[in-house]
């Protein structure tokens, strides 16, 4: 008989939707991912910081080919105007670059002359990397 009477005084249970667990991957989601963006620009700074763009022209004006003298004098324009910082520097590139002129714009041009290497050997002296 007690099971039929009904209490007036108390409610039924009702059912609390839990979303908690789905907040808490989010959560973890967002956390991870910010932790592999922060190490990945770490990276980025660290490898970048340690490039000296310089050196590499530098490296790059020093294994230069002679032979083929069209392009030789594209690469060697294209470097020494990225090399050239200082005043003298600037003073030998331009004197380099004009005297490699008449090695560009032509289908075919003749092999590099010694007074062009000459100037070429001086603006490498003159370069401090």
């Amino acid at each position: 008989m007690m099971e039929n009477i009904k209490i007036h005084d108390i409610k039924s249970l009702v059912e609390i939707p839990d979303f908690s667990i789905y907040i808490y991957i989010l959560l973890i989601s967002v956390a991870v991912s910010l932790v592999l963006l922060l190490l990945f620009l770490i990276y980025k700074i660290i490898k970048n910081r340690k490039k000296d763009f310089r050196k590499e022209y530098y490296k790059i004006l020093e294994e230069i080919d002679f032979k083929d003298s069209k392009q030789c004098a594209y690469t060697i324009t294209k470097y020494t105007r990225l090399l050239a910082v200082s005043q003298r520097e600037k003073k030998l590139a331009e004197e380099l670059i004009d005297e490699l002129e008449q090695y560009k714009y032509k289908k075919d041009v003749k092999e590099i002359d010694e007074d062009i290497k000459i100037l070429f050997s001086r603006f490498m002296d003159s370069i401090d990397v």
